[in-house]
């Protein structure tokens, strides 16, 4: 397991950093009718976006299975909030087009910590839920408060 997430760490890391069409993806996450302007097939590169989404979402739901030895359908229930905090914890602006593969990683790291941390400390789901929440705006109005300064700046 560990040794597919370090591939797919250098992959995504590469393929943002290095090549074209991770280059592309930023512009449309920054400001899609300029990256359209500057010759983006946006409809494309979405699409493709996408499908490689699927395919990690698959890969993820086998790996979970695996660790789980179960598939039930409620297996996966409550991961969007985390993944969405993993997200603005690890960089990556509300308004697109700014974070990192390194980024995402610490924030999924951090929210795994805090699951952790909340679940040996006997927190119960509901209020767990309701601090991973204030998590997340905390990491908003941060990111909202950064970008305000630099305009301003």
């Amino acid at each position: 397991m560990l040794i597919i997430l370090a591939a797919l760490i250098l992959l995504y890391s590469f393929v943002a950093g290095r090549t074209v069409i991770g280059r592309q993806i930023y512009a449309i996450g920054g400001n899609k009718e300029a990256a359209a302007l500057s010759g983006v097939k946006v409809q494309w590169v979405r699409f493709w976006v996408f499908v490689n989404n699927g395919v990690l979402c698959a890969l993820a739901g086998i790996i979970f299975t695996s660790r789980l030895n179960m598939a039930g359908p409620k297996a996966g229930q409550g991961f969007e909030l985390d993944a969405i905090a993993a997200c603005f914890i690890g960089g990556a602006a509300v308004t697109g087009g700014v974070g990192t593969v390194v980024g995402a990683i610490v924030g999924g790291l951090v929210m795994a910590v805090m699951n952790n941390g909340m679940s040996l400390l006997g927190v119960g789901i509901d209020y767990q839920q309701a601090i991973k929440g204030l998590v997340v705006l905390g990491a908003v109005a941060f990111d909202l408060l950064n970008k305000r300064r630099a305009v301003t700046a």
